[in-house]
């Protein structure tokens, strides 16, 4: 008998499954796949000695996070260390709509230093001024992201915080900024190119577009994580993020079951009992289901209210995503050389660009010029290749999971995302790198591609190939993710929790949802794994 039973190996899981183990309940965790982590791995994907972030790479989400707060010391006693950088931090390159001339937007720890930059003298203070204004309202901003937002005293908390913190009308102001688009909210601020085309790439990062409402705020909290908590990696790679947290687990008792599928939740007069499994039954008087709405009221749920069950079945996932790993037989060579040593650099002139290929890749098709991720892992850890050599982690978020064509006309899609399909789309991506790193694909020692398709396969929760578990637009975010008639982490089942990136706070890697639930199982001054209380 278990107090609690988890399905799931992501970060939600490992933090909830952590923070409950050291609060002494017993915890076992239910991994489907033969290792922990979901999307949180690492490998030599590519030739011997270099070391891939097989998916997702970038913590300044967790060490940020109320998660890092309870667990940060009991992992790094366990082997977690960081990489981090103290000056530039990311950039953004591209080619001048007009005259063709390469310009590049860059960002440092330093807010000041990263204003500096900027040609319009009105930008550098409406920059600092933006960083302050979300700094007046942080209360607020990062308190809902930590809060039950079904809750009405959650709710009245927040809002009185927000009316404390300044004036009603300043309030209201800084809300309906918050729902801007990033697009429109920075044309509101800025009159150079620099902000939009260095921040409002980074929207994909929270499953976003740039035409999409929710940008105006979580484009400032992007930028103020980074100037504040830079873009640390795991020393080593990700795999051992997820080490340190299974000998956390193990050295707390948790009992973790891999390579074992969760087939039903069960429950007796709307109580949650345990779950069925590929080997036998887990008995729990709680269940923490770290997985896709569709999974839990369509499959795992065969009693859900049909209600729920259709509602499930309409929610709607975001675009898909590539992920190309490369071995580099030396580091790449940009023609600006200050991007040598930016650990993470897109490729994109703002939402100009990003907006397009989001409009081609929703509409089927695969995008003529993709926002293309540049990770340089190498330049915060070395280690990650033999000396003198590099990795290159290369992310698109904007590629459709069936495309039904290819916006250029030059690429056929018919049999899929074929091995053929991926090596053409993956040249498209290089020749464009090549215009802004000249020599580039010489360099390259080996390749392994992940498509949309991969990642559904690899994670039951990558419905569609979306890693970041559904859209985050507004219509099903905040108060309303998954979806109004399921919003909050608790059901309509006693001591049954939904958490993951379909939840609140939604996708990345802050573990908030885990962390928020396992708070709130730990803190009631009632035994909640007894009376199951929601």
């Amino acid at each position: 008998m278990n107090d609690v039973a988890v399905i799931g190996s992501g970060i939600n899981s490992l933090v909830a499954a952590a923070e409950l183990a050291l609060a002494g309940q017993q915890v076992c965790l239910i991994e489907q796949s033969d290792r922990l982590g979901g999307f949180i791995h690492s490998g030599e994907r590519t030739l011997p000695g270099f070391i891939h972030d097989s998916f997702s790479s970038w913590h300044p989400l967790f060490v940020s996070g109320g998660a890092y707060a309870v667990l940060g010391s009991e992992l790094h006693k366990r082997g977690l260390e960081y990489c981090n950088t103290d000056g530039a931090v990311t950039a953004s390159v591209a080619a001048d709509p007009v005259t063709g001339e390469h310009r590049v937007a860059l960002a440092h720890r330093d807010p000041a230093e990263t204003a500096k930059t900027f040609k319009h003298p009105a930008d550098q203070q409406a920059y600092l001024t933006m960083l302050d204004d979300l700094g007046r309202h942080a209360g607020t901003v990062f308190g809902a992201f930590g809060a039950e937002l079904r809750s009405p005293k959650e709710l009245a908390r927040l809002g009185f915080g927000a009316v404390r913190t300044g004036k009603v009308k300043a309030t209201e102001a800084f809300l309906r900024d918050a729902v801007m688009s990033g697009r429109n909210y920075l044309r509101s601020r800025f009159d150079g190119w620099e902000t939009d085309q260095l921040w409002s790439p980074w929207l994909l990062h929270a499953g976003l577009g740039p035409d999409q409402a929710t940008g105006g705020v979580m484009l400032p909290v992007m930028a103020m994580s980074m100037h504040t908590f830079g873009l640390p990696v795991v020393k080593g790679g990700a795999a051992r993020f997820v080490a340190a947290f299974e000998s956390l687990l193990r050295d707390n008792g948790v009992r973790i079951m891999l390579g074992t599928e969760v087939r039903e939740i069960l429950s007796v007069s709307g109580s949650v009992t345990g779950v069925r499994t590929s080997e036998g039954i887990v008995q729990a008087d709680t269940v923490l289901a770290n997985v896709s709405p569709q999974a839990l009221y369509t499959r795992l749920l065969p009693d859900a209210p049909a209600h729920l069950a259709d509602a499930a079945r309409r929610y709607q996932n975001g675009r898909g995503a590539m992920q190309v790993h490369l071995a580099l037989d030396k580091p790449v060579q940009w023609l600006d050389p200050r991007l040598n040593k930016v650990p993470l650099v897109h490729i994109s002139n703002g939402s100009d660009s990003t907006g397009i290929a989001c409009a081609q890749a929703e509409a089927g098709l695969l995008p003529v010029e993709p926002t293309i991720v540049v990770g340089q892992q190498c330049v915060l850890d070395p280690s990650r290749a033999p000396e003198g050599k590099a990795t290159l982690w290369l992310q698109l978020q904007e590629v459709p999971f069936e495309p039904v064509g290819d916006a250029a006309g030059e690429l056929s899609v018919a049999e899929g995302w074929s091995e053929k399909l991926k090596q053409a789309y993956l040249h498209r991506v290089l020749e464009r790198l090549e215009q802004f790193a000249p020599g580039t694909q010489a360099t390259v020692l080996a390749s392994d591609i992940i498509a949309p398709t991969d990642l559904a396969a690899i994670n039951p929760n990558a419905v569609g190939g979306d890693p970041y578990g559904g859209s985050a637009e507004l219509f099903q975010n905040l108060l309303w993710r998954p979806f109004p008639q399921a919003a909050g982490h608790h059901t309509t089942v006693k001591g049954l929790w939904h958490i993951g990136a379909s939840t609140h706070p939604g996708p990345g890697l802050s573990g908030g949802s885990g962390h928020l639930v396992a708070q709130r199982l730990t803190t009631r001054k009632s035994n909640p794994f007894k009376r199951n209380q929601r």
